[in-house]
This record gives structure tokens, sequence and C-alpha cells, in this order.
């Protein structure tokens, strides 16, 4: 009998098994990922931004825990030697129908009580000589990180500590009863007091096999980079990003310096045909079954048709992604940039159409599932562990010794 199951290996899993281990030391745990390795997916995919919050709704979890998370993500990284950079970063309005956006973002920050502020072409210039901007706003707090190695760092403490990891096994059926729940292996049956989904690209799934009803579906958007060749990664001093369209969802293309030098430019934001589908031709038939017979995915492509259409000719027409880059850095060419890794965004939705715009959390009767941990769940993830911990009922136990 564990204490507690937790079905995911990713940074959100691993964050949540270490909460519980520092709240209950002796408490025994096993963390479950279906694949080899952890950390293969959203966490080993994303653009390693450590963010500050600028973006979110004031009094929301993912503006809380962004902000928190941010500065206990920068601690764990001090604490325990993992390289990281507090850059900061610039957003950058190109014309002037971007200021009246940017100011309404300037003001959200302020509610949030974020050290950001706004700045002329000037001293735009000053911090990205190379950028074409008319005004921006400077975000000081803004780092980079390689997710993955905060990963082995936590899954290290985690194995010193005494919890156990099933790699390349997949769950397959969980029954919650009155005092345990049942998780069902291909290998073995597991009993456990608690069990926290953290499974992202399949959160919804689970939820649904352990009998919980939710009008939410995890529709999967692939986001597609390219790199920037070591000739022109001077163009990019740091992280620059646009002015967010607010009637997207998504941030739009930017640029982003990474941990070990390289410069990122993108993603863009594309319906994949597979919840694990990282290649354009990669297809899975109940994958886009479930997205194309699920009706909130209709009345979200028909409110957002101008914007997806371009995201769609970015993904298979260079130039079109090229000249997205050009509106933050026009010397950036086609001939500069290459291909790179894309990621894949757990993205949830709702029947209406609705994205969830907010960390998401579920509760069952011994569980706990986290169905909408899209960015900044990397930064948030310390948070988002330590509020699940806060869920979950005291633990109260007797051990021998």
């Amino acid at each position: 009998m564990y204490d507690y199951v937790i079905i995911g290996g990713g940074i959100v899993g691993l964050s949540t098994a270490y909460a519980l281990m520092q709240k209950y030391p002796h408490a025994k745990m096993v963390i479950v990922e279906k694949e080899q390795q952890i950390s293969t997916h959203q966490t080993g995919r994303n653009s390693g931004v450590i963010h500050s919050g600028v973006y979110y709704k004031p009094g929301s979890l993912k503006a809380r825990m962004a902000i928190q998370g941010r500065n206990s993500m920068v601690k764990f990284c001090q604490d325990h030697d993992i390289p990281h950079e507090v850059c900061g970063k610039v957003l950058v309005a190109t014309e002037q129908e971007e200021l009246p956006r940017m100011e309404a973002l300037y003001e959200r920050v302020q509610q949030n009580r974020l050290n950001v502020t706004k700045i002329d072409q000037e001293e735009l210039h000053e911090i990205e000589p190379h950028v074409n901007g008319i005004a921006g706003l400077k975000v000081p707090g803004t780092g980079i990180v390689d997710y993955s190695k905060v990963s082995e760092k936590l899954k290290e403490l985690l194995e010193k500590a005494g919890a156990d990891f099933m790699l390349g096994s997949a769950v397959v059926d969980i029954s919650e009863r009155e005092n345990e729940v049942v998780i069902d292996t291909p290998e073995k049956s597991l009993h456990s007091r608690f069990m926290i989904n953290c499974a992202g690209l399949y959160s919804d799934r689970l939820v649904k096999m352990a009998g919980i009803h939710t009008d939410l579906k995890i529709v999967p958007f692939r986001g597609e980079y390219f790199e920037v060749t070591e000739e022109k990664s001077h163009l990019v001093k740091g992280l620059i990003y646009p002015i967010p369209n607010p009637d997207f969802p998504f941030l739009g293309v930017h640029l982003t310096k990474m941990i070990d030098g390289g410069i990122h430019a993108g993603p863009n934001a594309v319906l994949s045909f597979k919840r694990e589908g990282y290649r354009k031709t990669d297809f899975h038939l109940k994958d886009t079954l479930d997205v194309l017979s699920f009706p909130g995915f209709w009345r979200m492509a028909r409110a957002n048709v101008k914007e997806g259409m371009k995201e769609m000719v970015r993904s298979v027409h260079k130039q079109s992604f090229v000249k997205s880059l050009q509106r933050l850095v026009p010397e950036i060419q086609a001939d500069d940039v290459i291909p790179t890794d894309a990621g894949v965004r757990a993205q949830a939705m709702l029947k209406d159409g609705q994205l969830v715009d907010d960390f998401h959390l579920i509760t069952g009767k011994r569980s706990v599932h986290v169905c909408n941990a899209p960015s900044p769940a990397a930064t948030a993830s310390l948070e988002i562990g330590k509020e699940i911990a806060r869920k979950l009922p005291q633990l109260e136990y007797t051990r021998v010794g």
C-alpha cells in the first residue's frame, strides 16, 4: 500500500512528489511514467523560460503561481547548482496600433505588482540593438533554464528520499474506492491512499478513467520552433516577445535565448492530429476523432479563423514564419533559421469552445487531477506541487521504526 501514486513523470508530477515528500518525509510513494525516462514531452520540449507572470489575470492561479514559482524556481536552481540565468526580456510594440494593447498589459502588470517598466525606442535599442520597435515593456525578472535538468535533480532528490519510480508503465485503469485508489498497469496493480494525476496530454482520459465526469477536453496544439544559426545569434541578446493579441489565445512567435547559448524562434500554434505529434505528418486516429468530434473545438475554430489560418500558413511556409520574426528583428533572413524540435501543448478546452485560461485542478474522493497545466506550468511547477499537497487530506499514519 502506497501513500501516494503520482501519474506522470514530467516536471509537475515530480514537483508534486517533491512537495509531498517534504511535507511527509516518511510517506511511501511511487511516480508512474509511461515512457522509459522522465520529462520527455512538455517538460523537455519547451523554450526553457522562467516566466515572471506578466500575462495572467490578477487573482488567478497562473498569476499567483507564476510569480511565486519564478522565485521558487530560481532559488531551487541556486540551491542545487543548476545552470540558469535571470536575463530579463522585452515585449515589443512594432506599430502604433499595438500601443493601447501594451498599455492594457502594463495595467495588468501593475495589478500583479510586478517589476516591469515602460521603455521608449532608444531604451529598447540599448537592450536589443537589432530589434524593430517603437516602444516596449522591460521585464527584468524573467529567466532561462533547462527544465530537463531541473527534473533530473528532482528525481535524484526523490530517489534519495526513498520514492519509487515505475518507468515504461502506462496506466490502463483507475478505481477510486472508499479507503484506497487502485491503479492498474500492464505489469501490476498499485494500491494507494491517494492518487495525483499529472499526465499532461492524457490527463483528461485519466479523469474519465477514474469515473469523474467533466466537459473538459485536452486539445493538443503543436508549437514548431526554428533555431537561429550561430552566425546570426548575435542579433538577439535575451528574450524578445511581441505584444500579445488578446483576441488570440497564444503569445505569438518570439525569440528566446536558451541556457546553452543558442537562440530559438517560435513557437507557432497548430492543431496536432496526435497527442504526441511532434512532426507535421504524425497522425493518430483516436486522438484526431477525439478533437474533431468535440463541439468545443469547432466553436473555438470558428472564433479564431483568421489567426488560425495564419498559424497554419506559418507551419507549412517557412518564409511566412520568417516574416513574423522580421517584425521583431528585420535582419533575420530565411537562411538564418533551421527547424528544430517541436513541442505539443496540453491545452484544456470546454464544450462552449473556450480555452481554459487558468490552471485547473479537479478533486476526486481520493485524488487530485491536474487537468490544465500549459505554460507557465514549468515555471510554476514547485508551487503547483505545494498547492496539491495542501489540497490532499492530512496524512496520518504510524510506522514501525
